[in-house]
């Protein structure tokens, strides 16, 4: 009898190992369907018959003026936008256009996140790969904008000159060592402190731990974390940064649409945040 309830045990984890895989491969692929239709469909509802008659020139200028008009139509727009992304494969040519987007419709900070350290490992080409988009899609005017790239608190380049924003963006790249292992040091650095009587227990609070945990005081914590894939985990985000951060699920960072960011800030713009109360 044990034997045939383990039988039966087995049959249904693999049912629901199925069951979850199938769900995510449909959630992906009915949301590119679904995407492409509207693509097809909503020029032609607009009336745009002839997309000849602008030039590549003209229509990145009204991408860019459209981009700045959305922003300014949210009620509340983040100020520090976090790209977390669960996938196993990264693109990274649909990361930079996350980032570049969100540059565009006047977010400040952008964080790019994976669980495996990808992005940290190949920072040089994330970094090419958002500056080549940046031309692509908004274009260059080095009088007037420039972006910052920056990992654990300091540049990873010279300043780069593109048209993104009228003020200086940061876009950094994280890894789980700015997350627990960066909680777990900054215990250490306590404990040892106390240790050479540098400090008592009664100054350990969480005004000292946070101090220590925030490598720039210039930057804030993330508003918006936009999470892409099937997994229903941040997998070690700064999870000390994030204790009042929005977090959107979406399907897949393969083939996003800047309609897809923009749904989710608007999401984002009309939410409530009790911030704990």
């Amino acid at each position: 009898m044990a034997l045939l309830y383990e039988m039966v045990w087995r049959f249904l984890h693999a049912l629901l190992y199925v069951q979850r895989a199938l769900v995510a491969w449909f959630r992906v692929h009915i949301w590119r369907w679904k995407r492409a239709v509207v693509g097809l469909l909503l020029p032609l509802a607009l009336g745009f018959h002839n997309p000849k008659k602008t030039g590549a020139i003209g229509k990145r200028t009204s991408r860019r003026v459209r981009w700045g008009a959305d922003g300014r139509t949210l009620e509340k727009l983040p100020l520090h936008v976090g790209l977390l992304i669960t996938e196993e494969e990264i693109h990274f040519t649909d990361v930079a256009n996350l980032v570049v987007w969100c540059m565009a419709v006047g977010i400040s900070y952008i964080s790019v996140y994976d669980s495996q350290g990808v992005f940290r490992r190949n920072n040089s080409r994330l970094m090419e790969e958002i500056l080549k988009q940046q031309q692509e899609l908004l274009g260059m005017d080095i009088s007037k904008y420039s972006v910052e790239f920056m990992k654990n608190g300091t540049d990873t380049s010279d300043k780069q000159e593109h048209q993104v924003l009228p003020c200086q963006s940061v876009v950094k790249v994280l890894s789980p060592d700015d997350g627990r292992l960066s909680i777990v040091q900054a215990a250490q650095q306590l404990c040892r402190a106390v240790e050479q009587k540098e400090k008592t227990i009664k100054d350990i609070n969480v005004t000292v731990l946070d101090s220590l945990l925030r490598e720039s005081k210039n930057i804030p914590d993330p508003d918006l974390v936009l999470k892409f894939g099937p997994v229903e985990s941040t997998l070690g985000f700064l999870p000390w940064h994030i204790r009042l951060t929005e977090i959107i699920s979406m399907p897949s960072h393969v083939d996003v649409s800047y309609d897809d960011l923009f749904g989710a800030l608007q999401r984002y713009a009309t939410c409530e945040q009790r911030l704990g109360k």
